[in-house]
């Protein structure tokens, strides 16, 4: 059964395609800069990279080519060879806590959600759009990138304002990334070899969050009502008190907009470097003694510190901790960084195992009295398993 997973963006798709139940790669690929000029998309096939500059006016056009693709290079012979799309669906509210067939219904929810995720919701809908109207007969699946949290506990969720918020304007923690998180649940679960386990997984990208899991579920999420809150990021503020908006309104003269805006696009490692949002950047910076990147390292490895330790203790013990996405995945120094904060805890990192990017390992010493592992992340092939599985049903 040939499936594709789809993840898109505002002004991107990215997309892989399998051969299930192996999960089996055929192809994959990114389009770039989707209603942009300057347009663009790459495919991997057979271990070959190619770029290809072409106009794309919508995710329409996007989708035309990629099919056009997968016939040209005889991955199918036939549309009816695909079987099913899943879609990574970023907001799915409090309605949905597993992956569903998308439906009319299931179409509404997504719009509904809109001013939750104005940035993703809208995009993942308009590839939804596209795909249901070349594949008419494939099955289209929304995977939730908040379906994972939804069994935090209503402590956990709720936040000290006023109640009636809730209840009518749905103001609580979602969490996001729970792809990833359901992942790297499943992957450690294996590496473990029971049930019945407590984990802290970080997920530090450009975007980045911290889970407490217990037995394979989510009781706690860094992140909040919306992907600001939690960690300091790429980009985002992560966590900071609400006060400071109408203080910074008042004294600058900017708007709602323009101060909400700084906080997502302009804070930060770009915000307190001054110099850029990449993690890799700031290394380079802190091996200059670049004062500003030192304090953006420090404050990043501190915040990620602070969450670890607090779901150490919501937990009571922990069974392991992996890093995963591409801070996490590639970042020796960060790990280390991180790691030697925790010794407390009788966390003994390995520095020779460390010295070790992208690629699945334990990074502490068989000593450490928690095992600390790299898990590179996989969220297409969480989106393809689901789609497989309601596709069999």
């Amino acid at each position: 059964m040939k499936i594709l997973s789809i993840n898109a963006g505002s002004s991107s798709l990215k997309f892989q395609m399998y051969e299930m139940p192996e999960e089996k790669v055929l192809i994959s690929g990114v389009f770039e800069r989707i209603g942009i000029d300057g347009s663009f998309y790459t495919i991997k096939l057979n271990g070959e990279k190619q770029k290809k500059e072409v106009v794309l006016k919508n995710h329409e056009d996007a989708v035309k080519i990629l099919i056009k693709e997968l016939l040209d290079n005889k991955v199918i012979n036939d549309l009816s060879e695909i079987d099913g799309v899943g879609h990574r669906v970023v907001h799915g509210g409090s309605k949905y806590a597993k992956s569903v067939i998308i439906d009319e219904d299931v179409i509404k929810t997504i719009k509904s959600l809109f001013d939750l995720a104005p940035l993703h919701n809208p995009a993942n809908l308009l590839a939804i759009e596209a795909f249901r109207n070349a594949l008419p007969n494939a099955l289209e699946v929304a995977v939730f990138d908040t379906s994972f949290q939804q069994t935090m506990e209503k402590e956990k969720f709720i936040y000290p304002v006023p109640y009636e918020w809730y209840e009518k304007y749905g103001i609580r923690k979602y969490g996001f990334h729970g792809i990833s998180h359901n992942y790297l649940a499943n992957r450690m679960k294996e590496i473990l070899g029971r049930e019945n386990f407590k984990l802290i997984t970080c997920h530090l990208g450009g975007g980045c969050s911290i889970e407490a899991i217990k037995d394979g579920k989510c009781i706690d999420s860094s992140l909040g009502f919306s992907p600001n809150a939690g960690l300091m990021m790429g980009t985002r503020s992560g966590d900071i008190d609400a006060q400071l908006i109408p203080f910074v309104m008042e004294k600058s003269g900017m708007s709602l907009e323009e101060v909400m805006s700084a906080l997502s696009k302009k804070s930060g490692f770009l915000g307190l470097s001054e110099i850029s949002s990449d993690s890799r950047d700031i290394e380079a910076g802190v091996d200059k003694g670049d004062e500003k990147c030192i304090l953006a390292q420090h404050i990043f490895v501190n915040r990620c510190v602070e969450y670890i330790a607090k779901y150490y203790v919501e937990l009571e013990g922990v069974d392991a901790i992996c890093f995963a996405a591409g801070l996490g995945e590639n970042s020796i120094a960060t790990r280390k960084q991180i790691l030697d904060k925790l010794k407390v805890l009788g966390i003994e990192i390995d520095d020779e195992r460390n010295n070790v990017r992208g690629k699945e390992t334990l990074i502490t010493k068989d000593s450490s009295k928690i095992p600390v592992w790299v898990i590179p992340t996989d969220e297409e092939v969480m989106i393809a398993r689901d789609t497989y599985k309601l596709a069999n049903k």
